[in-house]
């Protein structure tokens, strides 16, 4: 009768031992892709790029010696600008929810909304906007600056 409990037990060590071995290999091999980079890499990166880039001073800013053009694919500081102004001026960070939300959203349907939340919505309008009788439109209010 013990022998019929040890068989279980031995297979299922064995199982256990040998998926461990097949995971512990298996861990080795993607440590050896992600490899840090080796000195003379690092060197011979540098030594590229101190070829291609000279320090600015009036910037304060590593920029492209004349005569050598940027990497394919790498934007230029006027694209990186534009493409920054163009989503500030799409979007807004949301303080309450910590994330970006765009300015320009479909329309809500009230109707799937409780009344207690389109108060709560209505009352957090009110707090940051103000009817202005010139324009004949809702302003949102500048908020009120804290001394410190």
């Amino acid at each position: 009768m013990k022998r019929q409990q040890a068989l279980p037990l031995i297979l299922s060590l064995f199982c256990a031992l040998g998926t461990g071995a097949a995971h512990a290999q298996d861990m080795g091999s993607t440590a050896a892709a992600a490899a840090p980079l080796t000195r003379e890499q690092v060197k011979r990166d540098r030594d590229e790029f101190l070829r291609t880039h000279r320090w600015d001073t009036i910037t304060d800013n590593w920029v492209l010696k004349s005569g050598v053009e940027a990497p394919t694919g790498v934007k230029s500081r006027a694209e990186v600008k534009a493409e920054r102004d163009e989503f500030l001026r799409n979007n807004r960070w949301n303080e309450t929810r910590d994330q970006w939300e765009p300015l320009h959203k479909a329309p809500r349907d009230l109707g799937t909304m409780t009344r207690e939340q389109v108060r709560a919505e209505t009352r957090q309008f009110v707090r940051t906007h103000q009817w202005n009788e010139e324009k004949s439109a809702w302003v949102e209010m500048t908020p009120k600056k804290v001394k410190k």
